[in-house]
């Protein structure tokens, strides 16, 4: 073997045992799982022993996860920085793993709107996280108290805004693909419609 391909041995052996333990099984009930005897297991885990694709497969399905991730070696993009939205005081970082998924920050100072019309619906999902400060999220007809710390996760295809309460909060969101270009139209109208200065 190159020493690549022996990084990449010795990476895959750590991963299967940190899965194992991270699920919390013995090397009995993987080896159960993945229909392997204890000692085969062991040994694969030890080094004592050279991956075999058709283990691998079994393995990678019993920890509940594919082969790509289990032999998944690239981590050059570790860090990442974000795209500034000045006009809307946020910021955008998108996942890499996961493209259609972005991640925003966003500081608000105004309450939600009061007109139910200036709601949005919209394919999607959206999940959030109030960093500081109180936030209101009305949905559909409910009118709903987020404080620091708290988050909620909803279908954009309900009507939904959100707003402060009583003075700045910050929020983390992350939204899929759909909820985001949602966001983004109903931005670009009301832009449209704002009155020239």
């Amino acid at each position: 073997m190159t020493q690549g391909n022996d990084e990449l041995d010795s990476l895959v052996r750590r991963r299967i045992r940190a899965l194992r333990v991270a699920q919390g099984w013995s090397l009995e009930e993987l080896a159960n799982r993945a229909h392997l005897s204890q000692s085969t297991l062991s040994r694969i885990e030890n080094g004592q022993r050279r991956l075999a694709l058709d283990q691998l497969v079994t393995l990678a399905r019993a920890l509940d996860t594919s082969l790509d991730q289990l032999v998944e070696t690239g981590t050059d993009d570790v860090v990442s920085n974000p795209m500034i939205d000045a006009a809307h005081s946020q910021m955008r970082w998108p996942i890499k793993a996961e493209p259609g998924l972005t991640v925003v920050r966003q500081r608000m100072t105004d309450p939600p709107p009061e007109n139910p019309a200036r709601m949005r619906a919209h394919p999607g999902r959206e999940w959030l996280v109030v960093l500081s400060g109180t936030a209101i999220l009305l949905l559909g007809d409910r009118r709903l108290r987020i404080e620091t710390n708290q988050a909620a996760e909803f279908p954009t295809m309900l009507p939904h805004a959100i707003g402060a309460e009583s003075g700045p909060c910050e929020i983390l969101g992350i939204f899929d693909r759909d909820a985001r270009r949602g966001h983004q139209r109903g931005d670009d109208a009301e832009e449209a419609n704002r009155p020239s200065q």
